[in-house]
Protein backbone atom coordinates (compact mmCIF):
# COMPACT_ATOMS: atom_id res chain seq x y z
CA UNK A 1 0.00 0.00 0.00
CA UNK A 2 2.52 2.47 0.99
CA UNK A 3 4.29 1.37 -2.48
CA UNK A 4 0.99 2.60 -4.43
CA UNK A 5 0.94 6.20 -2.39
CA UNK A 6 4.44 6.66 -3.61
CA UNK A 7 4.18 6.23 -6.92
CA UNK A 8 1.09 8.53 -7.09
CA UNK A 9 2.90 11.08 -5.26
CA UNK A 10 6.45 10.95 -7.57
CA UNK A 11 6.05 13.68 -9.97
CA UNK A 12 5.69 12.95 -13.47
CA UNK A 13 9.30 14.53 -14.51
CA UNK A 14 12.57 12.99 -14.16
CA UNK A 15 15.01 14.57 -12.02
CA UNK A 16 18.79 14.24 -11.73
CA UNK A 17 21.08 15.93 -10.01
CA UNK A 18 22.96 16.11 -6.33
CA UNK A 19 21.05 17.95 -3.67
CA UNK A 20 23.66 20.59 -4.10
CA UNK A 21 24.70 20.60 -8.04
CA UNK A 22 22.78 21.59 -10.72
CA UNK A 23 19.75 19.48 -11.29
CA UNK A 24 17.40 19.12 -14.31
CA UNK A 25 13.51 18.07 -14.52
CA UNK A 26 11.44 17.08 -17.20
CA UNK A 27 7.86 17.94 -18.19
CA UNK A 28 7.41 14.65 -19.96
CA UNK A 29 9.20 11.31 -18.97
CA UNK A 30 8.91 10.30 -22.28
CA UNK A 31 7.44 11.62 -25.30
CA UNK A 32 7.50 10.30 -29.18
CA UNK A 33 9.25 11.91 -32.02
CA UNK A 34 7.71 15.41 -33.16
CA UNK A 35 6.60 16.17 -30.12
CA UNK A 36 8.36 18.19 -27.53
CA UNK A 37 9.13 18.73 -23.58
CA UNK A 38 10.07 21.14 -21.33
CA UNK A 39 13.17 21.35 -19.42
CA UNK A 40 13.88 23.34 -16.51
CA UNK A 41 17.05 23.40 -13.92
CA UNK A 42 18.17 24.92 -10.72
CA UNK A 43 21.53 24.99 -8.82
CA UNK A 44 23.55 25.97 -12.00
CA UNK A 45 25.98 28.94 -12.26
CA UNK A 46 24.46 32.23 -13.15
CA UNK A 47 24.71 33.69 -16.71
CA UNK A 48 26.08 30.38 -17.92
CA UNK A 49 25.15 29.06 -21.33
CA UNK A 50 24.18 25.45 -21.62
CA UNK A 51 23.36 22.91 -24.03
CA UNK A 52 20.72 20.52 -23.91
CA UNK A 53 20.36 17.47 -25.95
CA UNK A 54 18.41 14.13 -26.10
CA UNK A 55 21.54 10.91 -25.82
CA UNK A 56 21.54 7.49 -26.16
CA UNK A 57 23.35 4.65 -24.51
CA UNK A 58 23.23 6.44 -21.40
CA UNK A 59 22.02 6.44 -17.75
CA UNK A 60 22.63 9.13 -15.03
CA UNK A 61 25.15 7.09 -12.68
CA UNK A 62 27.34 6.47 -15.54
CA UNK A 63 26.98 9.58 -18.34
CA UNK A 64 26.69 9.48 -22.14
CA UNK A 65 28.65 6.45 -22.93
CA UNK A 66 29.61 7.58 -26.45
CA UNK A 67 29.99 11.16 -25.34
CA UNK A 68 27.85 13.44 -27.99
CA UNK A 69 28.40 11.45 -30.81
CA UNK A 70 25.78 9.38 -29.19
CA UNK A 71 23.26 12.81 -28.81
CA UNK A 72 20.86 13.96 -31.32
CA UNK A 73 23.22 17.42 -31.84
CA UNK A 74 21.26 18.76 -34.68
CA UNK A 75 17.49 19.26 -32.55
CA UNK A 76 19.59 20.04 -29.24
CA UNK A 77 18.61 23.74 -27.71
CA UNK A 78 21.12 26.49 -25.88
CA UNK A 79 19.59 28.55 -23.23
CA UNK A 80 21.41 30.82 -20.57
CA UNK A 81 20.73 30.15 -17.07
CA UNK A 82 19.30 33.63 -14.79
CA UNK A 83 20.92 35.49 -11.78
CA UNK A 84 19.99 32.57 -9.93
CA UNK A 85 21.31 29.33 -11.91
CA UNK A 86 17.99 28.72 -12.85
CA UNK A 87 16.29 28.08 -16.90
CA UNK A 88 13.40 26.84 -18.80
CA UNK A 89 13.26 25.77 -22.34
CA UNK A 90 11.19 23.74 -24.47
CA UNK A 91 13.00 21.08 -26.39
CA UNK A 92 11.69 19.00 -29.46
CA UNK A 93 11.83 15.15 -29.06
CA UNK A 94 14.48 13.35 -31.84
CA UNK A 95 16.08 9.95 -31.90
CA UNK A 96 19.62 9.87 -30.82
CA UNK A 97 21.61 7.99 -33.50
CA UNK A 98 22.49 4.95 -30.55
CA UNK A 99 19.85 2.84 -28.74
CA UNK A 100 18.15 4.00 -25.82
CA UNK A 101 18.41 3.67 -22.46
CA UNK A 102 18.27 7.80 -23.21
CA UNK A 103 18.27 10.69 -21.18
CA UNK A 104 18.19 14.69 -21.62
CA UNK A 105 21.87 15.46 -21.17
CA UNK A 106 22.46 19.43 -20.00
CA UNK A 107 26.08 20.65 -19.88
CA UNK A 108 27.79 23.97 -19.65
CA UNK A 109 29.26 25.19 -23.20
CA UNK A 110 31.97 27.91 -21.50
CA UNK A 111 33.44 28.34 -17.91
CA UNK A 112 33.83 25.63 -15.32
CA UNK A 113 32.13 22.16 -16.41
CA UNK A 114 28.91 21.24 -15.53
CA UNK A 115 26.52 18.38 -16.48
CA UNK A 116 23.48 16.73 -15.25
CA UNK A 117 21.10 14.03 -17.20
CA UNK A 118 17.35 13.15 -16.68
CA UNK A 119 16.40 9.28 -17.06
CA UNK A 120 14.20 10.16 -20.84
CA UNK A 121 12.25 7.58 -23.33
CA UNK A 122 12.03 8.00 -26.65
CA UNK A 123 8.52 6.51 -27.72
CA UNK A 124 9.23 3.78 -30.36
CA UNK A 125 13.31 4.17 -30.65
CA UNK A 126 15.07 1.10 -29.95
CA UNK A 127 16.21 -0.09 -26.61
CA UNK A 128 19.34 -2.27 -26.36
CA UNK A 129 21.38 -2.86 -22.60
CA UNK A 130 24.23 -0.88 -22.16
CA UNK A 131 27.56 -2.06 -23.13
CA UNK A 132 29.71 -3.37 -20.00
CA UNK A 133 31.61 -1.33 -18.18
CA UNK A 134 35.37 -2.46 -18.75
CA UNK A 135 37.52 -3.94 -16.00
CA UNK A 136 40.55 -2.51 -15.22
CA UNK A 137 42.31 0.49 -15.21
CA UNK A 138 40.30 3.72 -14.67
CA UNK A 139 41.98 7.16 -14.83
CA UNK A 140 41.07 9.95 -13.05
CA UNK A 141 42.71 13.46 -12.97
CA UNK A 142 43.98 13.79 -9.10
CA UNK A 143 45.96 17.60 -9.51
CA UNK A 144 44.46 20.49 -11.68
CA UNK A 145 45.58 21.20 -14.70
CA UNK A 146 48.18 23.85 -16.03
CA UNK A 147 49.38 25.63 -19.41
CA UNK A 148 53.34 25.70 -18.70
CA UNK A 149 54.97 28.16 -21.69
CA UNK A 150 55.04 31.27 -22.63
CA UNK A 151 54.95 33.03 -26.35
CA UNK A 152 58.24 34.66 -28.09
CA UNK A 153 58.85 36.92 -30.46
CA UNK A 154 57.95 34.68 -33.25
CA UNK A 155 54.58 34.28 -31.89
CA UNK A 156 54.66 38.06 -31.22
CA UNK A 157 54.95 37.65 -35.17
CA UNK A 158 52.16 35.45 -35.97
CA UNK A 159 53.92 31.93 -35.41
CA UNK A 160 51.65 29.08 -33.83
CA UNK A 161 51.22 30.01 -29.59
CA UNK A 162 52.15 26.60 -28.34
CA UNK A 163 52.12 25.13 -24.64
CA UNK A 164 52.18 22.19 -22.48
CA UNK A 165 49.35 20.97 -20.77
CA UNK A 166 50.35 19.41 -17.16
CA UNK A 167 48.30 17.59 -14.87
CA UNK A 168 48.50 13.91 -12.67
CA UNK A 169 46.10 11.24 -12.92
CA UNK A 170 45.84 8.22 -10.72
CA UNK A 171 45.07 4.70 -11.23
CA UNK A 172 41.57 4.34 -9.34
CA UNK A 173 41.23 0.52 -11.28
CA UNK A 174 42.75 -2.81 -10.52
CA UNK A 175 45.07 -3.44 -13.18
CA UNK A 176 47.43 -1.28 -15.02
CA UNK A 177 47.01 1.31 -17.89
CA UNK A 178 50.00 0.93 -20.17
CA UNK A 179 50.13 4.05 -23.18
CA UNK A 180 46.90 5.63 -22.57
CA UNK A 181 45.35 7.36 -25.13
CA UNK A 182 44.08 10.99 -24.92
CA UNK A 183 42.13 13.72 -26.00
CA UNK A 184 43.07 17.32 -26.13
CA UNK A 185 40.59 19.85 -27.57
CA UNK A 186 41.06 23.70 -28.35
CA UNK A 187 38.07 25.70 -28.48
CA UNK A 188 37.90 29.43 -29.36
CA UNK A 189 35.10 31.22 -27.38
CA UNK A 190 31.65 29.12 -27.62
CA UNK A 191 32.72 26.74 -30.79
CA UNK A 192 33.19 23.53 -29.93
CA UNK A 193 36.27 21.80 -29.72
CA UNK A 194 38.47 20.99 -32.07
CA UNK A 195 39.90 17.43 -30.74
CA UNK A 196 43.43 15.28 -31.03
CA UNK A 197 44.69 12.09 -30.47
CA UNK A 198 47.64 12.04 -28.25
CA UNK A 199 49.29 9.15 -26.95
CA UNK A 200 51.01 8.97 -23.36
CA UNK A 201 54.18 6.37 -23.13
CA UNK A 202 54.46 4.72 -19.97
CA UNK A 203 52.13 2.37 -17.65
CA UNK A 204 50.45 3.38 -14.74
CA UNK A 205 49.81 0.70 -11.88
CA UNK A 206 46.63 0.09 -9.44
CA UNK A 207 46.89 3.03 -6.97
CA UNK A 208 49.40 4.65 -8.36
CA UNK A 209 49.34 8.09 -10.03
CA UNK A 210 51.68 10.22 -13.13
CA UNK A 211 52.48 13.21 -14.04
CA UNK A 212 51.89 13.42 -17.96
CA UNK A 213 52.66 16.52 -20.16
CA UNK A 214 50.97 16.58 -23.49
CA UNK A 215 51.84 19.62 -26.02
CA UNK A 216 49.01 21.95 -27.49
CA UNK A 217 49.31 23.86 -30.55
CA UNK A 218 47.28 26.47 -31.99
CA UNK A 219 47.17 27.91 -35.73
CA UNK A 220 49.27 30.90 -36.45
CA UNK A 221 47.90 34.27 -35.88
CA UNK A 222 45.60 32.73 -33.21
CA UNK A 223 44.42 34.97 -30.33
CA UNK A 224 41.70 35.75 -28.02
CA UNK A 225 39.94 33.25 -25.55
CA UNK A 226 40.62 30.15 -25.45
CA UNK A 227 39.96 26.84 -23.48
CA UNK A 228 41.60 23.51 -23.38
CA UNK A 229 39.77 20.35 -22.69
CA UNK A 230 40.77 16.52 -21.49
CA UNK A 231 39.13 13.90 -22.49
CA UNK A 232 40.28 10.07 -21.44
CA UNK A 233 37.59 7.15 -22.06
CA UNK A 234 35.12 9.11 -24.14
CA UNK A 235 34.80 11.16 -20.51
CA UNK A 236 36.11 14.72 -20.09
CA UNK A 237 38.38 15.62 -17.53
CA UNK A 238 39.44 18.87 -17.26
CA UNK A 239 39.02 22.36 -18.44
CA UNK A 240 41.56 24.92 -18.60
CA UNK A 241 41.33 28.88 -20.06
CA UNK A 242 43.69 30.02 -22.25
CA UNK A 243 44.31 33.74 -23.36
CA UNK A 244 46.17 34.00 -26.48
CA UNK A 245 47.40 38.19 -26.94
CA UNK A 246 47.25 39.66 -30.28
CA UNK A 247 49.80 39.23 -32.67
CA UNK A 248 50.32 42.89 -32.47
CA UNK A 249 53.87 42.41 -34.54
CA UNK A 250 52.12 41.37 -37.57
CA UNK A 251 49.33 44.97 -37.01
CA UNK A 252 53.32 46.94 -36.94
CA UNK A 253 54.35 44.93 -39.83
CA UNK A 254 51.18 46.33 -42.00
CA UNK A 255 51.94 49.67 -40.80
CA UNK A 256 55.40 49.77 -41.50
CA UNK A 257 53.97 48.33 -45.46
CA UNK A 258 51.08 50.83 -45.64
CA UNK A 259 54.05 53.88 -44.71
CA UNK A 260 56.93 52.81 -46.34
CA UNK A 261 55.60 51.45 -49.57
CA UNK A 262 53.94 54.55 -50.94
CA UNK A 263 56.92 57.05 -49.74
CA UNK A 264 59.17 54.29 -51.74
CA UNK A 265 56.66 54.49 -54.94
CA UNK A 266 56.79 58.26 -54.53
CA UNK A 267 60.55 58.23 -55.00
CA UNK A 268 60.87 56.17 -57.67
CA UNK A 269 58.49 58.14 -59.18
CA UNK A 270 60.27 61.45 -58.96
CA UNK A 271 63.29 59.92 -59.89
CA UNK A 272 61.99 58.84 -62.97
CA UNK A 273 60.25 61.81 -63.80
CA UNK A 274 63.17 63.66 -63.59
CA UNK A 275 65.08 61.25 -65.79
CA UNK A 276 62.98 62.07 -68.44
CA UNK A 277 61.89 65.36 -68.56
CA UNK A 278 64.03 68.09 -71.14
CA UNK A 279 66.97 69.69 -70.66
CA UNK A 280 67.53 72.98 -71.74
CA UNK A 281 69.65 74.03 -74.39
CA UNK A 282 72.99 74.93 -72.81
CA UNK A 283 73.09 72.35 -70.53
CA UNK A 284 72.01 74.16 -67.79
CA UNK A 285 68.88 72.35 -65.09
CA UNK A 286 68.21 75.95 -64.03
CA UNK A 287 67.71 78.79 -65.89
CA UNK A 288 69.25 81.81 -63.63
CA UNK A 289 68.79 85.43 -64.04
CA UNK A 290 71.13 87.03 -66.69
CA UNK A 291 74.48 88.78 -65.66
CA UNK A 292 73.52 92.50 -66.32
CA UNK A 293 70.36 91.87 -64.72
CA UNK A 294 71.87 90.15 -61.60
CA UNK A 295 74.68 92.85 -61.38
CA UNK A 296 71.88 95.73 -61.24
CA UNK A 297 70.06 93.97 -58.46
CA UNK A 298 73.40 93.12 -55.86
CA UNK A 299 72.84 95.45 -52.83
CA UNK A 300 76.36 95.71 -52.13
CA UNK A 301 77.27 97.24 -55.59
CA UNK A 302 77.37 100.70 -56.59
CA UNK A 303 75.27 102.20 -59.82
CA UNK A 304 78.38 103.06 -61.38
CA UNK A 305 80.11 100.00 -61.17
CA UNK A 306 76.69 98.01 -62.38
CA UNK A 307 76.90 100.35 -65.19
CA UNK A 308 80.60 98.97 -66.63
CA UNK A 309 79.56 95.62 -65.73
CA UNK A 310 76.45 95.86 -67.67
CA UNK A 311 77.33 96.14 -71.49
CA UNK A 312 76.09 99.18 -73.40
CA UNK A 313 73.56 98.32 -75.77
CA UNK A 314 71.29 101.18 -77.38
CA UNK A 315 67.53 100.65 -77.20
CA UNK A 316 66.13 103.27 -79.00
CA UNK A 317 64.48 102.70 -81.76
CA UNK A 318 65.34 106.06 -84.33
CA UNK A 319 68.90 105.32 -83.92
CA UNK A 320 70.60 102.93 -86.22
CA UNK A 321 74.18 101.89 -84.76
CA UNK A 322 76.06 103.81 -86.74
CA UNK A 323 74.61 107.19 -85.65
CA UNK A 324 73.82 106.12 -81.75
CA UNK A 325 74.30 108.93 -79.38
CA UNK A 326 76.00 106.67 -76.77
CA UNK A 327 79.13 105.52 -78.78
CA UNK A 328 80.23 109.33 -79.52
CA UNK A 329 82.06 108.49 -76.23
CA UNK A 330 79.11 109.87 -73.93
CA UNK A 331 78.40 112.74 -75.18
CA UNK A 332 74.48 113.81 -74.94
CA UNK A 333 74.51 117.73 -75.51
CA UNK A 334 72.97 118.79 -78.67
CA UNK A 335 75.07 119.20 -81.75
CA UNK A 336 77.50 123.11 -81.59
CA UNK A 337 79.56 124.54 -84.63
CA UNK A 338 83.21 124.64 -83.73
CA UNK A 339 84.32 126.66 -86.78
CA UNK A 340 86.78 129.51 -86.58
CA UNK A 341 83.93 131.69 -87.98
CA UNK A 342 80.99 130.91 -85.01
CA UNK A 343 80.11 134.22 -82.67
CA UNK A 344 80.51 132.57 -79.90
CA UNK A 345 83.96 130.68 -79.95
CA UNK A 346 86.79 133.16 -79.04
CA UNK A 347 89.73 134.07 -80.79
CA UNK A 348 92.53 133.34 -79.51
CA UNK A 349 95.05 137.06 -79.13
CA UNK A 350 98.11 137.00 -81.36
CA UNK A 351 96.90 133.94 -83.85
CA UNK A 352 97.37 134.73 -87.42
Amino acid sequence: MAAVFALLLAPVAGTAAAADGPSVQLSKSQAGTGGSITVSGSGWRARALLMILVCGQAVPSRGVVGGTNSCANADGRAVTTDSKGRFSKKLPVAEPPVPCPCVVHVATVTGAKAEADAIFQVAGHAVEPLPAEKDGGRLSVLTDTRLDGSGGLLTWFGAPPARTLVFTVGNLGTSAVRNPLFQVGTAHGVFAPQWEDQQWRGTIRPGGKARIELPVELAGGAHGAYTVSLKYGGKVLAEQPWGVGRPWGVTLFWVLVCLVVPAALFRIGMAVVDRVRPRPAGGLRHRGLRLPELALRLPGLKPSTAAHAAPTTSTLPWFTPDADPGAAGGRLSAPHDDSPTSPTTPTREGST
